[in-house]
């Protein structure tokens, strides 16, 4: 299916605007000036038992420019979208290099990088969101809702939808330009009791993906297969024990394993965190550069990768926010770490040839910063399904779905629950716990792991809100793994833990 940029993006004066601000800047005295003109469309609609609770529709955009002058950074923005406000903006940026200059502490440069020339990219979707009507929409969630309100022992049920368009035009003084246009959806939906029992919950494990609205089609997700099950598996969470704290086998689903590699290994392998340039927001990483090809991250199985590259990845791109165009590349090899992610600045200092395009900047009124790629562990290629996962574990629990977590602020020592929790006796589910939690540190767990699932169990999860940088940005990023056995885990009960 052919994809283009949506007409009216591309009918602004794209490149006379981000001509204009590099000419300027260029003439003011920049060795590097790039230009970012921005658009993001954020609609996000919630239902409460079947009804509309809150809707909006959101655009922010503007331009952005970045120059280095004399080795020190400058950087201007505006909502307006015009060729006068891009000379200005050139020349503030340029007028706040000079002035910080006396304090920069680095001589910045930027790793190389080949130029692209009026290149074009736009993500794999069908349906543009924004085509479908509010109405469509809430008909969608509302009978979804509906299902679930007709089951005995569910009291509420809530559902929201959350979908994005961002389109960005880059440009820099060496010549590059590209066009793009990202698509990307969310959708979660859940079952309430509220009774004697107190108050539970059980959610959808859809993950958030670079899908269109088609994502709400069952050929893509089967939305109501799933509403089908979740009454039952509520019913048997209100009635489930709480877990007896102590060692087990787990076997971990893709929708709770995503956020584990999420925290213990994308944000561990954040180059910038590793050479403690990047402490402020939520810690720098125990995985530094000394370690480099020698720390065992984890067991032979282990082999992750990062990339910008694969389809609906809620981080790929054609090119990332420095003209660097996107590629795949090794994290953790055979349970060593081998790989970081880079930006260009990152990259020159630590002498790398060039950058592997992990640069993204929420919007036009920030600078891009090193963020985190599509973040994957490999599937075994000849590895068991599902099932023979499951017959492979004698005394353990199965882990499904993503809810709270906790981690250090070297990333090293963490703990995570879940939404639902299925023990295991002699290779079969034999019922539902609650109250569970899992606590290891990032290198005894990832050593731990002892089967991984083939491709047939693999599942790409993922966040819109991952959080970094002050000011704070936010990125949309995504994490497919297998299924996975891991060994001997030790296995908290939140309840206890909360009453200690």
């Amino acid at each position: 299916m052919t994809r283009n940029v949506d007409a009216d993006f591309l009918a602004l004066p794209l490149a006379a605007i981000s001509d204009a601000a590099i000419s300027t800047g260029v003439g003011a005295g920049a060795s590097h000036v790039d230009v970012r003109i921005e658009r993001t469309r954020t609609g996000f609609l919630q239902l409460r038992d079947a009804k509309p609770e809150t809707q909006s529709d959101d655009t922010n955009a503007g331009v952005g420019v970045r120059v280095i002058v004399n080795g020190a950074w400058g950087f201007a923005s505006s909502p307006e979208i015009s060729v006068d406000a891009a000379k200005k903006l050139a020349l503030t940026a340029v007028a706040m290099a000079k002035t910080s200059k006396p304090l920069s502490t680095e001589e910045v440069s930027l790793a190389a990088e080949p130029v692209y020339s009026n290149k074009t990219w736009v993500s794999h979707y069908e349906i543009d969101p924004y085509s479908v009507s509010d109405a469509e929409k809430i008909e969608r969630l509302a009978s979804l809702s509906n299902k679930l309100l007709k089951s005995e022992g569910v009291n509420h049920a809530s559902a929201h939808t959350m979908y994005v368009k961002e389109q960005k035009h880059y440009a820099d003084s060496h010549g590059t330009s590209t066009t793009q246009q990202r698509v990307r959806m969310q959708t979660q939906i859940e079952a309430i009791s509220v009774g004697a029992h107190g108050f539970e919950s059980m959610r959808t494990l859809a993950q958030p993906a670079g899908f269109g609205w088609e994502w709400m089609r069952n050929d893509v997700w089967n939305w109501d297969a799933e509403i089908d099950e979740l009454p039952t598996l509520l019913a048997e969470k209100v009635k489930a024990p709480s877990v007896e704290p102590g060692r087990y086998d787990l076997l971990i689903h893709p929708s709770n394993l995503w956020l584990t590699i999420h925290e213990s290994i994308g944000h561990a392998t954040e180059l910038d965190r590793a050479i403690g340039y990047e402490a402020n927001y939520a810690g720098t990483s125990f995985a530094t550069v000394d370690k480099l090809n020698t720390l065992k991250y984890g067991s032979e199985l282990m082999n992750v990768t990062g990339d910008r590259n694969t389809d609906h990845g809620l981080s790929t791109v054609g090119w990332d926010d420095e003209g660097v165009a996107a590629q795949q590349w090794d994290i953790v090899k055979d349970g060593v770490l081998v790989g970081y992610q880079l930006d260009r600045r990152i990259s020159a200092r630590v002498g790398r040839d060039r950058s592997n395009g992990c640069a993204f900047a929420d919007s036009p009124a920030h600078v891009p910063i090193q963020r985190m790629p599509n973040v994957s562990l490999q599937p075994n290629p000849n590895g068991p399904n599902f099932d023979d996962l499951l017959a492979s574990v004698d005394d353990g629990i199965l882990i499904k779905g993503d809810n709270s977590w906790s981690i250090d602020m070297q990333r090293y020592n963490f703990q995570f629950t879940g939404q639902q929790f299925h023990r295991i006796k002699n290779g079969k589910i034999v019922g539902q716990l609650k109250d569970v939690a899992y606590q290891a540190t990032t290198t005894d767990f990832w050593g731990s792991m002892k089967r991984v699932g083939g491709p047939s169990t693999y599942v790409l999860g993922g966040a819109f809100n991952c959080g970094k940088g002050q000011p704070g940005q936010i990125a949309a990023v995504s994490h497919g793994c297998p299924a996975a056995v891991f060994d001997k885990v030790n296995v908290l009960n939140t309840v206890a833990e909360a009453g200690k």
